[in-house]
């Protein structure tokens, strides 16, 4: 017997069946009950014609423009309106406050072909998620009605403020205060590396109410661009990604009021790792794109480019690395997915997030230098954009935690499992 499950209700729950009876689920996603494993994924009508829509927008808009946004320097203003226009910034959202109510594997297909045809539009869309998500789940329905809703129909761009000068990989270790005053709370501190910063209009930022407790004084808020005492810092120069922004949150006397806690007071850390938890899924996928923009940038190339006489994709050697590729991509996309999948199911994720993020970090850090070998001199100039993707798969390995971070946290949640 067959049960179908309705993943646009993200509450839903598989339900009962006996040991070893086969599921389906709406995006037609097959799965033994044992393991909740994905074995195939099929598009259901709705997903299909959002990915073909997103694929069409891709090709036709941002991939013949992609080398000219990253050397601008500039937000892709354009780029980021139309994903608005394309409903996409509100996939996971309910309909009722504007989103199209789908699943995050929905999501995370969608963010692989923008962050495929365009790194920075990819990225940009991939940060804003980390603001849709906690309010998503943590918000009142007054907070959801106010800022959730113009998220999700793209009229503005969310942000996700966590990091600080002494608070990267050790999330817990949040300097920014809190401190109450009456009907508001007071906020002052610096964030830094905050994808999105200055363009976006609203964030969710993490700040410690009571320092001494470290994590357990950690309260989130939702602060909008504009507030006084709330300025903006210096943004990176980074190494790829030159028209994302990466600046500094400066809070200074910056006043927010009680209403705009973000689920309870004391319950920021909770927010923090819920909301990283899907930032680690979206920085998989994302490498998943820079990836497979690589490799299909090196694929046709071995065809055409001739040497000894012969199409050097003869050679063994170079098709060895590109059935390496190949297979790396695909595993690493199907790791992504399966994190996805259980977020959807409402299953614990946080182990296979992990997994995705630091697998595909690394497969994109191995593709794109693959391609550029690939290529030989050509993969080392501008004239070819591997060398962008090779630059840009590094931040991968570092952002949302750093590989080392993550193999931290799969041991330590493969130690629990075993207890």
């Amino acid at each position: 017997m067959t049960r179908i499950l309705n993943l646009d209700n993200h509450d839903a729950r598989p339900p009962d069946a006996p040991p070893g009876e086969e599921v389906c689920l709406s995006g037609g996603c097959w799965a033994d009950r044992r393991g909740l494993s994905p074995i195939v994924f099929d598009l259901n009508e709705d997903q299909q014609a959002i990915l073909d829509a997103v694929r069409e927008f891709c090709d036709d808009e941002l991939v013949p423009k992609a080398e000219a946004t990253d050397a601008a320097g500039v937000w892709p203003a354009e780029n980021v309106a139309k994903l608005g226009e394309l409903d996409l910034m509100g996939i996971t959202v309910p309909e009722e406050y504007g989103g199209l109510g789908m699943d995050h594997i929905t999501w995370t297909l969608v963010a692989e072909e923008l962050s495929r045809a365009c790194t920075t539009t990819g990225a940009a869309f991939g940060a804003h998620i980390l603001c849709v998500e906690p309010i998503r789940l943590f918000g009142t329905d007054e907070q959801k009605k106010k800022y959730l809703t113009r998220l999700a129909k793209g009229e503005c761009v969310g942000a996700f403020g966590l990091t600080e000068p002494g608070a990267g990989s050790d999330a817990g270790a949040v300097q920014t205060r809190a401190e109450p005053d009456g009907d508001d709370y007071v906020l002052n501190g610096t964030k830094i590396f905050i994808t999105n910063a200055g363009e976006a209009e609203i964030y969710v930022i993490i700040a410690n109410i009571d320092i001494e407790r470290g994590p357990r004084g950690m309260t989130a808020f939702i602060v909008e661009k504009g507030t006084p005492g709330f300025e903006f810092g210096k943004n990176e120069k980074k190494m790829g990604f030159g028209s994302l922004p990466n600046r500094e949150l400066i809070f200074t006397d910056c006043r927010v009021p009680k209403e705009n806690i973000l689920g309870r007071e004391r319950r920021g850390f909770r927010v923090a790792l819920e909301t990283l938890g899907m930032g680690r899924i979206g920085m998989g996928i994302g490498a998943v794109g820079v990836a497979r923009a690589a490799f299909e940038a090196a694929l046709p190339y071995t065809k055409q480019r001739h040497q000894f006489g012969k199409p050097i994709s003869s050679f063994q050697l170079v098709q060895a690395m590109l059935a390496d590729m190949a297979t790396q991509i695909e595993a690493a996309r199907l790791l992504c997915l399966k994190a996805a999948y259980l977020k959807d199911m409402g299953r614990p994720f946080e182990k296979e997030a992990a997994m995705a993020k630091v697998y595909a970090s690394e497969v994109a850090a191995f593709v794109t230098s693959k391609a550029v070998q690939c290529l030989g001199g050509y993969g080392y100039t501008k004239d070819f954009p591997v060398e962008r993707y090779m630059r840009e798969a590094k931040l991968f390995e570092i952002v949302e935690g750093t590989s080392e971070i993550q193999r931290l946290v799969i041991a330590n949640l493969l130690l629990k499992e075993g207890s």
